[in-house]
């Protein structure tokens, strides 16, 4: 039996989407210990969900007193990155979501940190789990793509208003959540490129725009890149979707083959024809996500996706920031 505590249970993660905690509670050899939250409010209104585990205002004092063996660490941006380093400095093993801090700087310290320590970090960066990324990956490894040219990825959330809806109204305050969705979303697509050319990359332009909702936080994003080895990437977020759920959209193109995918199925285009899959949608991202990270952690590997790779990520978000800012003045 595993005792996890669940810190900051104000992101909308803890119930909502990811929804990792009733996640946990359908676990059979998971047992969740305490739930934190600065507002008791907030933390007895999620708990009362989940069977109404114990509660806390100060999450030192939950770990003292449960002992977990494992911590969902969720929170604001403001907060991660100084979560994370008192788990790391008290050998607590935890799953943290992303940004893990307010800006790269704060990422790259927790990375540094958790690389001197050996402390597991994981960060739950969900498309490396879907079966789009899985084929592109298998294909590219097969060669039947030929040589990369252009990796391009678009992913539509629903308004903006589903963070208030969620209990998480300060996700569209920038003094807290430092963005909108090029910080909440595109980190998604800036990892999965630079897993499929595995390569670092740069960002060469960037543009946001706030014109469709008109919150103080952007609602749409375009991020144009440019891998070490010279393969082209275009990542484009927005919380522009009309209706519940969402879409996704993939397209990788090499010298000899074109694979795209949306919804269910992609299809690989070559000079000989044309071949569709249906991929398997099946299993919840999220519930991959934990039992990837308590299967490694219980074996004493490293997570699949590390607070270093999180700072890659982060990196090249402020980086976009920075330059579409710049375009913009």
């Amino acid at each position: 039996m595993i005792k996890i505590a669940a810190i900051g249970v104000t992101h909308w993660h803890s119930l909502y989407d990811a929804g990792y905690l009733p996640l946990l509670v359908d676990m059979p050899d998971v047992r969740i210990v305490g739930l934190h939250d600065d507002d008791a409010a907030i933390a007895a209104e999620r708990a009362s969900k989940l069977g109404n585990p114990p509660t806390w205002t100060d999450y030192k004092t939950m770990l003292a007193e449960t002992k977990p063996d494992f911590v969902i660490a969720l929170g604001r941006p403001t907060d991660m990155a100084a979560t994370a380093h008192y788990l790391l400095d008290h050998g607590y093993p935890f799953l943290m979501e992303k940004p893990m801090g307010y800006d790269a700087h704060e990422v790259r310290g927790v990375a540094d940190k958790a690389r001197a320590v050996n402390g597991f970090a994981a960060v739950p960066l969900p498309y490396r789990y879907q079966p789009q990324i899985a084929l592109a990956q298998r294909l590219i490894a097969e060669g039947r793509l030929g040589t990369l040219s252009n990796i391009f990825m678009r992913s539509m959330r629903p308004t903006s208003a589903r963070y208030p809806a969620w209990g998480a109204p300060w996700m569209l305050d920038p003094k807290i959540a430092n963005g909108g969705c090029l910080r909440n979303l595109a980190p998604h697509g800036l990892d999965s490129f630079m897993l499929l050319t595995g390569e670092d990359a740069e960002v060469t332009g960037a543009q946001l725009s706030a014109r469709g909702l008109g919150q103080p936080v952007e609602d749409f994003a375009s991020v144009m890149l440019r891998s070490a080895g010279g393969v082209t990437g275009h990542v484009e977020v927005s919380n522009l979707y009309p209706g519940q759920g969402g879409m996704a959209e993939l397209q990788v193109c090499g010298s000899h083959g074109l694979l795209q995918s949306s919804g269910g199925t992609a299809r690989l285009v070559t000079r000989d024809g044309s071949e569709t899959f249906t991929l398997d949608t099946s299993a919840k991202p999220s519930r991959l996500i934990l039992e990837d990270a308590f299967a490694r952690w219980r074996r004493g590997d490293k997570p699949l996706t590390s607070a270093d790779d999180c700072y890659r990520a982060m990196r090249l978000v402020d980086d976009a920031y920075a330059l579409a800012r710049k375009g913009a003045s």
